[in-house]
């Protein structure tokens, strides 16, 4: 845990980190491949931070709730009979076990251990044989709440109590969203990949930050987008990368009856990933889900307009599934066992003053977030 790191360790790790992108090195390899500052980044980054749950769509109906683990955390998120979405940590006020599992429909959240009951705003309503107990009273009960909210047409959590609103956060995100993807809520989900990759979670995002790598490492990718319209632009705690369909043919998927004629993609601090590729109407979200130092899981939830992919977008996820994302988890294995030898420390950072997809400032601008995030902790800041 940040007991093992001290203020000299923040001041340590960025070392060669440069507030202009110009002049500076990546971020140090220690935070990629030392246990101490995967231990940090919980309380640092993901125990703080807006992280995706899921689309509007599984939380309409009065009662659908999902269940997950957001910082090793189990949390619940549940449509109260008034309307109000509402998050709690997924844990039993009697003697701590779950409430909910996967998610669904519900009445009531019952904990299947002893069959304590609790009403949709987390009020306890039912505790079987409490009747004899001295100063019990089960009205003053109730489930832990964790900030929810819903924002461009998908549920995010926050384990932070004093957390700043998501949408205020990332101001200029829901526009750009609306902007390039306006049917968005009335997409649907239809396909999930997932994958366990040998890297750390930062190395997927830095991956994810940059197009340096693909006209050498994604052939059929920069068939697909015309690479000289590519461009990216970093905000405050996200980054937005845009480019023009391309006109020709393509050896990555049939695009022929396309409605989204962009490859719209943002990256939103820290681990959500959301995409709108060229095709029919669609979005996609890339969760990237930290498991250690040397290991991420990541999920690719796929919203179309309508639950079955049609021939083409069959395609295009095969495409991703079997040749895009083996190209990219092939890339970052390679890093993180590069990491983790003597040969490297940091490299420098490639940047184009006109932030085109051959520049590496997105991953600059994360690695600032990075930092920042060590060192409030570590000086003894708030997260």
């Amino acid at each position: 845990m940040s007991e093992h790191l001290t203020q000299r360790d923040a001041q340590a790790i960025r070392r060669g980190f440069d507030a202009t992108p110009a002049r500076s090195h990546s971020l140090n390899a220690d935070a990629y491949v030392k246990q101490a500052w995967f231990d940090l980044e919980g309380p640092a980054v993901f125990a703080c931070a807006w992280r995706w749950l899921c689309h509007g769509e599984s939380l309409r109906e009065a009662g659908a709730y999902v269940t997950a683990e957001i910082a090793g955390r189990p949390i619940l998120v549940v449509r109260g009979r008034d309307g109000v979405l509402r998050g709690f940590y997924n844990v039993c006020k009697h003697r701590a076990h779950h409430l909910l599992t996967g998610s669904g429909r519900t009445s009531r959240i019952s904990c299947p251990y002893h069959a304590w009951t609790y009403d949709l705003t987390g009020g306890l309503r039912a505790a079987p044989h409490t009747e004899h107990l001295e100063d019990f009273d089960k009205d003053a009960i109730r489930l832990d709440p964790v900030r929810v909210e819903e924002f461009c047409g998908f549920v995010f959590v926050n384990l932070a109590p004093d957390a700043a609103p998501l949408a205020e956060q990332s101001e200029g995100l829901a526009a750009e969203v609306a902007r390039y993807a306006p049917d968005i809520d009335r997409l649907t989900h239809a396909h999930r990949l997932t994958y366990d990759i040998r890297s750390n979670w930062k190395n997927v995002v830095d991956n994810f930050l940059e197009c340096y790598h693909c006209r050498i490492a994604h052939k059929d990718f920069v068939t697909l987008v015309d690479m000289d319209t590519y461009k990216v632009t970093t905000h405050g705690i996200y980054s937005s990368h845009m480019a023009e369909a391309g006109t020709q043919a393509n050896s990555a998927y049939p695009v022929d009856d396309a409605t989204v004629r962009d490859h719209a993609v943002w990256w939103l601090w820290p681990t959500t990933c959301m995409m709108r590729y060229p095709g029919r109407g669609n979005f996609l979200i890339l969760n990237v889900i930290p498991l250690g130092p040397d290991r991420t899981l990541e999920t690719y939830d796929f919203y179309l307009e309508e639950p079955t992919p049609n021939e083409a977008e069959r395609e295009a996820i095969r495409y991703i599934d079997e040749v895009l994302q083996r190209e990219d988890i092939e890339l970052v294995e390679s890093v993180q066992k590069g990491m983790a030898t003597p040969a490297f420390t940091q490299g420098r950072l490639v940047v184009d003053p006109e932030g085109s997809g051959l520049s590496e400032h997105a991953v600059h601008h994360f690695h600032g977030l990075v930092l920042d995030a060590y060192e409030r902790v570590l000086t003894g800041g708030q997260p």
